[in-house]
């Protein structure tokens, strides 16, 4: 089982999603481990058990450790995943801080396997025979014996792994510094929580590259302005105050600096978090300042300079008087200019377009799909292809939610390694539906299938069973290294097969582990126009494929889209946020993506595909 086919549950493993709580995410570490060491041994079943328990824990939105302390061993049974063998591991590591099973594995076997399977196409199994023929322990060993060509000559390996190796670790390199919007975004909207429960703060908000929903992430900035008080000394006080309690919080390894207008800590999953306290007066264009980008900020001042102005983070002043900054609105109103979406503030054309539209003229900012606007999920996977959680239990969490559907997309045969579904095992997942289907009122389950595109650009079901489906999906999820022409020609037939409705996670791309693949987007644009293929937005926070260039040229190209999690487990149905904030950092609207429509709109449009 390579890395890239992560799990019979997961096509790639959530490292990225590291659960909320410290003791959550510790044991997911470990269970994963122990996995990957059972796999190693080609031990039979055991892997799938621990890979199960890891994904249902990095996405509980509990604590472990406050399940047992109120319920025991049988409380943690009662979890999704989690059986009696590892509801007594999670007791044994609660109690005394670490695993018998998993430190007899460490000893027998001292990898860093965490570091040696980060790269791509580097599994458990060619880990364990660097390790038995080279001596390969750490990421460290593994660059400097593919650098003295040692991997190529072994069996199995060869010289086009070897380079795939140094490419591998080289893309790690690069992205090395920078967390997924999807690990962090969490952890920040807890911070926001606990610190907005303070008296003494009037206003609080996130700003940065999280603000602006950047797919990844360098460190993260919060504002607040405190109450406000005639008494110069009260204020002090209750700034001291929010310090005091930002750099107490639960989850900081390291305190940088504590300050009266600013403190600066180290979080334990490595990122840094900047808290500045800013007068109530200046609170407006402090954040839009903060918030970034300094592309757009450049602009903005620019604008400011040619107004006979002067814009900073304390407000924007005409001579000494300040004219604008309580408000961020009240900033780009003063510059001439309409609200500018955070999400847009990358430089990108945003604030041409705000001046047209300033102008009266056409072509002015989007009106951008908003965060309550997606109706259903069509790319969701159950216990029929290895995911956590049955068809039903998905679409109560999904009517949790507040959906009118939810689309079952369970993997098709080719991918044996995610349990994909044959063509009499989908009849029987269908005939499953249409009986819990009959149980709901306005909710429907729909129909689908995420299909494989083989090497020739076939699809591994028959076209008999895509047809009895509401929707198929075809995704590339294998041999990523072909050239682009290949690629693209792979893709286009594909799309040309007339029961095939939406392209997966279309470039194929694993942020800070693969890049996209190569392939004539251009290309493929065209024939998605002509061919009415709707291009997903993948919502998983490891993927968000498309980007948002992708998404900004499909729009332009007037391909439609849809935003899906592909969620394995009912609470990854919460990536959705991730999937729109990608679709808005692309400019789209409401109407350039179909699950925004209603199920009665959906279904006639998927109709019209399929005709």
């Amino acid at each position: 089982m390579s890395r890239r086919g992560r799990s019979p549950l997961l096509h790639l493993r959530f490292r990225c999603a590291k659960a909320r709580y410290m003791k959550n995410q510790e044991l997911v570490k470990i269970f994963y481990e122990i996995a990957d060491y059972l796999e190693m041994e080609e031990v039979a079943f055991k892997p799938y058990a621990y890979q199960k328990a890891a994904i249902t824990l990095e996405t509980l939105e509990e604590d472990v450790e406050k399940i047992y302390k109120k319920g025991g061993v049988k409380a943690l049974e009662e979890i999704p995943g989690v059986g009696k063998s590892i509801a007594e591991k999670i007791e044994e590591y609660l109690k005394t801080g670490r695993i018998k099973y998993y430190e007899e594995f460490k000893k027998k076997l001292p990898l860093n396997l965490g570091e040696i399977t980060s790269v791509e196409g580097m599994g458990p199994k060619k880990a364990m025979v660097l390790y038995q023929k080279l001596g390969i322990k750490n990421l460290k060993d593994l660059e400097k014996a593919a650098r003295v060509h040692k991997i190529a000559f072994l069996f199995g390996f060869g010289e086009k792994t070897e380079k795939n190796i140094l490419e591998g670790i080289a893309f790690l390199k690069k992205s090395k510094g920078r967390f997924l919007l999807g690990e962090i975004l969490p952890r920040v909207k807890e911070i926001l929580e606990r610190l907005g429960k303070l008296k003494e703060i009037e206003q609080i908000d996130a700003a940065g590259s999280v603000r602006r929903m950047k797919e990844t992430i360098g460190d993260v900035d919060i504002l607040v302005a405190v109450k406000e008080s005639k008494k110069p000394a009260f204020a002090k006080a209750s700034a001291d105050k929010i310090m005091d309690f930002f750099v107490q919080l639960s989850g900081i390894i390291k305190v940088w600096m504590n300050g009266p207008t600013k403190s600066s800590v180290r979080m334990e999953q490595g990122f840094d978090v900047d808290l500045r306290v800013v007068k109530k007066k200046s609170y407006g264009s402090a954040l839009q300042y903060f918030t970034g980008s300094k592309e757009h900020n450049i602009v903005t001042r620019r604008i400011a300079i040619e107004k006979g102005l002067k814009l900073s983070e304390y407000g924007l002043f005409k001579g000494k008087k300040m004219i604008a900054g309580w408000s961020e609105a009240g900033i780009y109103k003063a510059l001439g200019l309409p609200w500018i979406e955070p999400e847009l503030r990358e430089n990108q054309g945003e604030i041409e377009a705000a001046l047209r539209q300033a102008q009266g003229k056409l072509n002015g900012l989007p009106k951008l799909v908003g965060y309550k606007d997606i109706k259903g999920d069509l790319h969701c996977h159950s216990d029929w292809d290895g995911g956590v959680n049955s068809i039903e239990e998905l679409a109560r969490a999904a009517k949790d939610f507040g959906y009118e559907y939810l689309g079952i997309a369970d993997h098709t045969k080719f991918l044996r390694i995610e349990h994909g579904l044959d063509e009499r095992k989908l009849e029987l997942r269908n005939k499953e539906i249409d009986k819990l289907n009959q149980k709901y009122k306005n909710f429907k389950i729909l129909k689908g299938a995420e299909t494989n595109i083989l090497n020739d650009g076939s699809i591994d079901i028959k076209n008999e069973a895509l047809k009895k489906l509401d929707y198929a999906i075809a995704g590339i999820h294998s041999n990523f290294k072909m050239g682009k022409t290949e690629m693209t020609e792979r893709i286009i037939r594909a799309m040309k097969n007339p029961n095939i409705d939406i392209l997966s996670h279309p470039t194929g791309r694993i942020l800070k582990r693969r890049d996209e693949y190569l392939c004539d987007f251009d290309k493929i644009l065209r024939v998605a126009k002509e061919y009415n293929v709707v291009l997903e937005i993948n919502a998983f926070p490891e993927r968000l494929d498309l980007n948002d260039r992708h998404i900004r040229r499909a729009k332009e190209s007037g391909v439609k889209m849809v935003i899906n999690t592909d969620a394995h487990y009912k609470d990854q149905l919460r990536f959705i946020e991730l999937g729109i904030a990608q679709a808005r950092r692309g400019w789209a609207t409401a109407e350039d993506i179909i699950n925004t429509q209603s199920l009665e709109k959906l279904l006639k449009f998927l109709d019209k595909i399929c005709q």
